[in-house]
Parts: structure tokens; sequence; C-alpha cells
């Protein structure tokens, strides 16, 4: 990958990848290999981009799809590793992320299905109905619904870990 293509194109998107990785991964290392594979997949899949919609989108939607598909692999690769041949007890890496609100938000929100999580990452981004529903590949009035559904998990996960 050429410096001057990560320069333009990934690096004034970090900010929306690094926000979709977080809310993916719950160690630093698996954020770290998220990052680094939506950057890859970026400069992989550059040529696809047909300009239908904004490069932002695309990020979005290229850095939501890489992290559920990561996700997925880790789960089977998991699912595969409990079936006796190791331990099933793994210590947990401390989280590096300094605010710890912040810190339980990402965690509330990692305890969303992996598609409720890219949905209200994009509206915390202050996406509008119609581009988060281009991006998840809906339409706006389920994500309208979608939204409110997901603020109140997200208010009784927040409320049972506060209380």
């Amino acid at each position: 990958m050429s410096s001057d293509f990560y320069n333009s194109s990934i690096l004034p998107y970090a900010a929306i990848i690094i926000k979709i990785c977080r809310a993916y991964t719950d160690s630093q290392e698996d954020f770290e290999d998220y990052y680094q594979e939506v950057c890859l997949q970026i400069w992989k899949s550059r040529d696809n981009f047909r300009g239908q919609s904004e490069w932002s989108t695309w990020v979005y939607r290229l850095s939501l799809n890489v992290s559920m598909t990561l996700l997925k692999k880790q789960k089977t690769n998991v699912q595969q590793l409990d079936s006796g041949l190791l331990p099933t007890e793994v210590s947990e890496e401390p989280r590096t992320f300094s605010d710890d609100s912040l810190e339980q938000l990402y965690s509330a929100i990692r305890q969303l299905s992996e598609i409720d999580r890219g949905v209200i990452l994009l509206y915390l981004e202050e996406k509008s109905y119609q581009e988060i529903a281009d991006i998840i590949g809906s339409n706006p009035n389920n994500i309208g619904v979608r939204i409110k559904r997901i603020k109140g998990r997200l208010k009784k996960i927040l409320d049972g870990k506060i209380n």
C-alpha cells in the first residue's frame, strides 16, 4: 500500500475505522488486527469503488463488513477450541482506553447483535436514517424503529452496570 493512498484515502477516515473496530473487539490486540485488516481491504478493494456513494459511506460499509466477517471467523475458531482441546477460561487483556464512561458505552455496544452495533455506531456518528439504510442495506423506516429498540437495550444494559 502506498503512503499516498493511505494518507489521502484511509487516514482522513481513521476515526470511522477506529470506532467500528472498537465496537467489534474486546482487546487491544484484536482491535489492531481488525484495524489493519480493514485498511488492507480498503486498499485491495479501492478499484471496486464506483462512486455511487460518498467515499466515507463506502469506508463505513467496508469496515462493518470486514469487522462482522472477522467476528464470525473468531466465533467459529472459539467454538472449535471449546470442543475440549483447550481450557475454556482465557485471561482477558486489560483495555487500553482511558475514558471509563466511553469504555462502558463500548462494552454495552459489544453486547448488541453484530448488525445493531453497526447501526448504533452510525447513529452516534449523526448519520441520517437514509445514510444508515444505504450503508446497512435496509430502508430508513426500519432504521428508525431499530434505533429506538437499540437505545432501549443500551439503556437497560447501562442501567444494569451502574446500579
